[in-house]
């Protein structure tokens, strides 16, 4: 660990898999301070899984008393990760920190966020966050129990309709896995812990946060229009019944692919429509839910419009290594990141790629180049979430079996 630079944005991480929750709240927070003062921290993030969640307000108070963070954001889930490490199905704690100077952070909660993208509304909640053209990106975690996740991100995402120079509004976070009930999974915003609804925070001012999102999907069979459609059913593909092409496509798929289905095949949604062809990045991959072997309906877990371009996909572990490689090599040819945030799937990890650290190692593994020059890899945390948080084109979507990436950077004014 290097020693806490006088000025300028710095981001430190540390990991504890002690048995006892004071003990790993103590563990995590030495490692962040090594010797220094504290009180330069600006923002701080704790992700608590296992046995440990039952002792969140615990942690969390050891945390912020330690720490003296000016905005501390707390979050249960399924696993954490710390730099090149995942931890599943364990108890331990994941602690990320950060000093940004010049960065001004306005915190949030989900009921804060407007219930519709009516431009009064949106006016409101920007001025109440001060919400300017420098807003760089949003942070929010929530309980998948009680927050309509996909209502407030598409809230979230409208705001450069009203902000004056404000080009996108990137949302990035996931959804508390802990809990397989409501009331188990809990989220913490400075001293107050809370078992329903969402947490956020928005950084403005002179930071650079990039974002990468892995749906870890590729392409088969050709796009297709929908032509009929109720709700989240798709009655009819180019005029025929969704059932009949996707038997179709399947009887056209070498062997290799067809075994791949076991895994469930997946649909996309063009998200720019105005494209005149389509690849990786420009769908939003959602699942099939089931069909109608009589009239060769299929219901999707998306709402389904007449007009749409959509293809069907497929996942596997080989094709997440791939998309996840292809997305970070971009990121190589960019200055040195001072730190990330991994938001990625409970369905991956061990589940998907039959070990462990897979996604960790492979952020890590990247981005110890920049610029075509080695580099310390940057530190790392984040969590196993029950639906991860991260923008397709210039809307943020909640995905599924992804693995979404922010990295933040020195402020770099760009065109």
């Amino acid at each position: 660990m290097e020693p806490l630079a006088s000025t300028g944005l710095q981001v430190r991480t540390a990991l504890s898999m002690h048995v006892e929750p004071a003990m790993a709240a103590e563990a995590v927070c030495e490692e962040i301070l090594r010797g220094d003062a504290s009180g330069w921290i600006d923002l701080a993030l704790i992700f608590v899984s296992g046995a440990h969640a039952q002792h969140m307000q615990t942690i969390t108070h050891l945390v912020g008393e330690a720490l003296g963070a000016n905005v501390l954001i707390g979050v249960t889930a399924a696993g954490v990760i710390g730099d090149d490490q995942e931890v599943e199905q364990h108890a331990a704690v994941s602690l990320w920190c950060a000093a940004l100077p010049g960065v001004k952070l306005r915190t949030f909660t989900a009921s804060d966020i407007p219930t519709s993208t009516e431009p009064d509304a949106l006016r409101q909640f920007a001025d109440d966050l001060d919400i300017g053209a420098d807003l760089r990106a949003m942070l929010f975690f929530a309980d998948p129990f009680s927050v309509p996740v996909a209502s407030a991100l598409e809230a979230l995402s409208a705001l450069p309709s009203v902000v004056d120079g404000l080009r996108a509004s990137p949302v990035l976070g996931g959804m508390a896995s802990v809990g397989r009930v409501p009331g188990q999974n809990a989220l913490v915003l400075n001293e107050t812990l809370t078992r329903k609804g969402g947490v956020g925070v928005a950084l403005s001012g002179k930071v650079t946060v990039d974002t990468l999102v892995s749906q870890g999907c590729r392409p088969i069979g050709t796009p297709l229009v929908v032509t009929k459609a109720k709700r989240n059913i798709i009655i009819e593909l180019a005029g025929r019944p969704p059932l009949e092409v996707v038997r179709e496509l399947v009887d056209g798929l070498p062997e290799a692919d067809r075994m791949l289905l076991n895994g469930g095949l997946h649909i996309g949604r063009v998200i720019n429509e105005y494209k005149s062809r389509f690849g990786r990045g420009d769908f939003l991959i959602r699942g099939l839910m089931g069909y109608d072997p009589k009239s060769g309906a299929i219901a999707i877990a998306d709402a389904a419009r007449v007009g749409q371009t959509v293809q069907f996909h497929l996942r596997d572990a080989q094709t997440a290594t791939e998309d996840l490689a292809l997305l970070l090599d971009a990121q190589r040819l960019r200055p040195p990141a001072a730190g990330g945030l991994l938001f990625t799937c409970n369905g991956r990890g061990r589940m998907l790629f039959g070990k462990p650290d897979h996604d960790a190692q492979c952020v890590r593994d990247a981005l110890s180049v920049a610029e075509g020059v080695e580099v310390p890899a940057p530190p790392l945390a984040g969590f196993f979430a029950a639906g991860e948080i991260g923008p397709v084109g210039d809307r943020s979507f909640v995905h599924g079996h992804t693995a979404c990436l922010a990295l933040l950077r020195p402020w770099q004014p760009r065109e």
